[in-house]
């Protein structure tokens, strides 16, 4: 499913070992979330929450697992962190990082005009959180950023999940929750060259409260589950000290995740398996992704 294909999944992923403990999260979990309403204020010095994470990649043929490290931002996109100068080498926000129109200034104006080409028009006044990496010492990657939108009263909106792949791509999917989360996806991006273009995602990304988060994206292909990502972690009030400690504790984080990525894949090719070429990049970015050469 792309920006133009929204579709949800009201009973939820089907079981799996690997996204056992999310589909665990108690019913309730929407209940638990940060204030929803547009004049809302993240918590902490920077109005944001820094998550230290434990991401897992579970492939099921052949069976490998994959886990690491690391620390995400929860930002309200209207309300940016402005660092003091000393730590902005280690936190930028930057709009080329996250907007997929290009010359785009500012990435809530950027997926208000995906969006609004799908039939949906955001309330200027709801509220957007974004769930990703910050630019640290000149690096950026995201495999996963995650949008979760709101109108004006705080009612949820849509969910939006922005994939980047390894080539420099970027794609959106447009997704709309059940109450706890749960989605599901057509693939029609590029990602893996282990993986074919085709098949569903299944997803479970309830809105994070500012001290637990829990996430699964999961890939069902006509023979089974093929592939299942899940992130875990807990939240402080982003400030000087949060970001300090997490820096220290996860250095040179956004480059360790692109040399992580690539290592798995070098690892998998030395095992033989074959590889699916990439498509060949389109003339002009259908709606929701952009092509980065």
């Amino acid at each position: 499913m792309s920006l133009n294909d929204p579709a949800h999944l009201p009973d939820g992923p089907s079981p799996g070992r690997a996204d056992a403990a999310a589909a665990a999260l108690p019913a309730d979990a929407a209940a638990a979330a940060l204030p929803a309403h547009a004049d809302a204020v993240l918590p902490g010095p920077w109005g944001a929450v820094l998550y230290e994470t434990r991401t897992t990649h579970v492939r099921a043929e052949p069976r490998r697992v994959f886990r690491h490290r690391g620390y995400l931002w929860l930002v309200d996109l209207d309300r940016l962190p402005r660092l003091p100068r000393p730590l902005r080498p280690l936190a930028r926000f930057l709009p080329r990082d996250h907007a997929l129109h290009p010359g785009t200034a500012d990435v809530r104006a950027d997926l208000a005009r995906d969006l609004a080409a799908h039939g949906l028009r955001p309330d200027p006044a709801g509220r957007v959180l974004m769930l990703t990496q910050a630019r640290s010492l000149g690096h950026v990657f995201n495999p996963l950023t995650v949008y979760w939108c709101r109108d004006a009263a705080g009612a949820p909106l849509c969910t939006v999940a922005e994939v980047h792949n390894t080539y420099g791509q970027r794609h959106r999917y447009l997704l709309r929750p059940d109450a706890a989360g749960h989605a599901e996806a057509a693939k029609d991006f590029h990602v893996s060259p282990f993986l074919p273009l085709d098949g569903r995602y299944r997803l479970l990304l309830p809105e994070p409260d500012g001290e637990r988060l829990r996430l699964t994206v999961a890939l069902e292909l006509p023979g089974g589950r093929a592939f299942t990502a899940t992130v875990s972690g807990t939240g402080r009030p982003a400030g000087p000290a949060a970001l300090l400690r997490a820096a220290a504790r996860h250095p040179f984080a956004t480059y360790a995740v692109s040399l992580r990525i690539r290592a798995q894949g070098v690892r998998l090719w030395l095992r033989g398996l074959p590889v699916h070429p990439r498509p060949r990049p389109h003339s002009r970015p259908r709606p929701g992704e952009a092509v980065r050469r």
